[in-house]
């Protein structure tokens, strides 16, 4: 068996903070958690730990159903908190409705209503655009409204705003749920504890995220109101996301959460994302088209300088018909990887300027 790397460990780029490796702490949390038996499909003591330690987060009458995944968590928050006939406002850019193969609604049975929004964030006049027809039997009746913490476009809701979002919602008799995949990112940027803008504002229900802030898989329904979800445990397996050996996916998620890893990690990627915008900001054909508040920046940038820039450093197009990129940092990106990207932005720049 060979002990030789398949791949660069040096090498790191801009495509997607899922990219990363697994933070050394996650790693190290892994295999203290192995050797002898636990009870599987949860009932270990790191998946008990894991409530207690979510608790300290979100109150006490939190509680936490440990998943695979992001897409896994967001269809089995979403079905657990509605009917058969129940259908979902979202913005069109949310990640449920652009990047998870209709996995709520071919999976979860639920339907998706969409709404354009310049920056991600939804507003309580943008739910009103879909947010309509109950009691109509011809139409998939608005239930529930998801918001994504931060957004697929980098930016982050206020404590503010969704406290408005969660007094219309509910006011109307909607449930909120939010994507919070990257809700660590959300916390660094408003300098606000978890509470504050999910439990305290209103959500329901959170997808919480692990995966994207150094962990190796695994994340976690959690909700916040019990009354607004039904048949979780049941669903869970139904949907394929019940870990046999669950103690593996908690002992991550107390790893990231116990202390204060998650929001240094975050706090890392926001820093270096802010770090690259300041080192492109300016450059001679660089439009930054959204508010960096996160881990991510946008920008568009003259035709076929992505291309030859991907040759070095991977990220993706986020609008080819325009010419916008999106570039995601993480929690192991350093200053000299953004310095680095930054000049090779520059001396494409420079090779396609008007002499």
């Amino acid at each position: 068996m060979t002990t030789t790397p398949l791949h660069d460990p040096t090498s790191r780029g801009f495509a997607s903070d899922n990219y990363a490796g697994v933070h050394p702490e996650v790693l190290e949390a892994l295999a203290r958690a192995n050797g002898g038996h636990q009870i599987a499909y949860g009932e270990d003591v790191y998946t008990a730990r894991l409530q207690e330690v979510l608790r300290d987060h979100f109150g006490a009458q939190a509680e936490a159903f440990p998943v695979f995944n992001g897409t896994g968590a967001n269809v089995v928050g979403l079905q657990s908190m509605l009917p058969r006939w129940g259908a979902v406002v979202c913005a069109s850019t949310a990640h449920i409705h652009t990047d998870e193969n209709a996995a709520p609604e071919r999976v979860a049975g639920l339907k998706l209503l969409t709404v354009p929004t310049p920056d991600g964030k939804l507003t309580p006049d943008l739910i009103d655009v879909e947010a309509w027809g109950w009691g109509d039997e011809h139409r998939a009746q608005p239930l529930a409204v998801s918001i994504t913490q931060t957004t697929e476009l980098g930016t982050a809701y206020s404590v503010d705003e969704i406290t408005a979002i969660a007094e219309h919602a509910h006011s109307l008799g909607m449930k909120l749920h939010l994507d919070g995949s990257r809700i660590s990112n959300a916390a660094a940027s408003l300098g606000a504890p978890l509470r504050a803008f999910t439990t305290d504002a209103g959500v329901d229900v959170v997808s919480l995220g692990g995966t994207k802030n150094g962990l190796l898989y695994g994340e976690a329904v959690v909700v916040l109101n019990p009354e607004t979800v039904a048949g979780i445990p049941f669903l869970r397996k139904l949907d394929m996301q019940l870990a046999s050996k669950m103690r593996f996916v908690s002992a991550q998620l107390i790893a990231l959460y116990e202390g204060d890893l998650w929001l240094e990690s975050a706090s890392h990627a926001n820093a270096m994302a802010a770090r690259l915008r300041s080192a492109v900001e300016g450059l001679p054909g660089v439009t930054l088209t959204q508010a960096t508040q996160s881990n991510a920046v946008f920008a568009i940038v003259p035709a076929g300088v992505a291309d030859r820039l991907r040759e070095s450093f991977r990220f993706y197009d986020w609008n080819p018909a325009t010419g916008e990129v999106r570039w995601m940092c993480a929690f192991d990106t350093t200053p000299d990887d953004i310095d680095a990207f930054a000049a090779a932005l520059r001396r494409e720049l420079e090779a396609v300027a008007p002499a």
